[in-house]
């Protein structure tokens, strides 16, 4: 019997839905709604580059209009409903989910031991141990609370200094955890004085968190291929995730279909019934223009990106700037079911300077489409706190 099959214009509509970007959605952005937006798309990751707003700002921003930074402070670091720690990068992560990071604690430290230059020096393990002596007795730490007039590094960890690579190991392997930022600071105590009881104290088996984990990225792409599904949070092994597919298709909780992607091709994916049977029901998208952060979900998978919409992606931080094709640090531009350009935009002082907007191949500017782009730029002022736009000659290149 032949797959049923997810048309492209389907599949880039749920995939949207999926991440709260296909129906109009209202709420304050703080509180318990922020802490829906965070559960509905299950990380937030977090970035320091700050041109227009940091990362995970904009991500939230995109979703809820009325959202500003502190909210999601108040949310990690006063009513403790979320906590900071690693997917694929450092991620804001619903607090709920915390009894099954413990799986990933376990499995990072096994690779930072296995991997992390530091662990063939001597010495290191008393470093470690002294580290989390200091932040037992002291409380709340910074990089900048330990390790005064240690030599920095030459490991490729940042040039950081050993006592702040051993604060990142701690935190990583779950002994430490965030308990709040200095500006984007990360400032270190004891889990335990962190996490609330309930998460802090519960426990899963390996096989619970694995199902877990493959169930919840599932429920949030849509429908994935087994690596799309393990790379989601990051917890899960490739093999394991195989193995869960193939006794999730057995026992008829899953289902197989090909996906249709921007070029014609078919994909083989896994997804459910319910999903497939919901497809008719998506609405049509908005109109509205949305100027996206270049770690929006909807990205964080470039090639899947690139698949689904058609649209190819990269960030050029590293590349020398005679060779960037589009700029430093260039957001992404959605409208609609579809990505239609991308746009060079930074803070100058109060003002947002427009450098440049690159439309897709077949985007026409027309007044309606350019009159949103203008909309949402007036709209994000306040997130990039700024009061008045800019835009430099020639800046529409399309």
């Amino acid at each position: 019997m032949p797959l049923p099959v997810i048309d492209n214009r389907a599949a880039r509509r749920l995939f949207l839905d999926r991440h709260l970007l296909l129906r109009p959605a209202g709420g304050p952005g703080r509180g318990a709604d922020l802490d829906g937006v965070l559960h509905g798309l299950g990380f937030v990751q977090v970035d320091s580059v700050n041109t227009l707003a940091r990362a995970h700002d904009l991500i939230l921003w995109s979703r809820r209009g009325q959202y500003r930074p502190r909210a999601l402070d108040q949310l990690v670091a006063r009513s403790r409903t979320a906590f900071e720690h690693w997917t694929h990068d450092a991620a804001v992560i619903p607090m709920s989910f915390y009894p099954m990071w413990r799986l990933k604690f376990t499995r990072d430290e096994a690779h930072m031991r296995a991997r992390w230059p530091q662990w063939r020096r001597d010495g290191w393990a008393d470093e470690v141990d002294t580290v989390l002596r200091h932040v037992a007795d002291n409380g709340p730490t910074s990089s900048r609370d330990v390790g005064e007039g240690e030599p920095k590094g030459s490991s490729g960890w940042w040039d950081w200094h050993p006592s702040k690579t051993a604060l990142e190991f701690l935190w990583r392997s779950g002994r430490l955890a965030i308990c709040h930022r200095e500006g984007f600071r990360k400032v270190y105590d004891l889990s335990e004085r962190v996490i609330p009881e309930d998460p802090f104290a519960a426990r899963s088996q390996t096989a619970e968190i694995v199902d877990w984990a493959m169930w919840e990225a599932l429920s949030r792409l849509g429908f994935g291929t087994s690596g799309e599904l393990a790379a989601f949070f990051e917890i899960v092994t490739r093999d394991e995730a195989k193995a869960w597919c193939a006794g999730a298709l057995a026992s008829g909780r899953i289902v197989e279909a090909e996906v249709a992607m921007a070029d014609d091709t078919r994909r083989r994916c896994v997804t459910t019934q319910a999903t497939l049977d919901g497809l008719a029901a998506l609405p049509e998208p908005s109109a509205r223009v949305r100027l996206l952060s270049p770690f929006d979900p909807l990205l964080r998978d470039r090639a899947r990106a690139e698949r689904l919409f058609g649209f190819h992606y990269r960030i050029e931080i590293f590349v020398p700037e005679a060779k960037r094709r589009y700029g430093y640090y260039v957001f992404p531009v959605l409208q609609g079911d579809r990505l239609i350009g991308r746009m060079d935009v930074k803070r100058e002082g109060p003002v947002l300077k427009v450098q440049a907007f690159w439309p897709e191949t077949g985007i026409r500017m027309g007044k309606a489409r350019s009159a949103g782009l203008l909309a949402e730029l007036e709209r994000i002022l306040p997130l990039a706190g700024c009061d008045d736009l800019a835009f430099a000659e020639g800046w529409m290149r399309g």
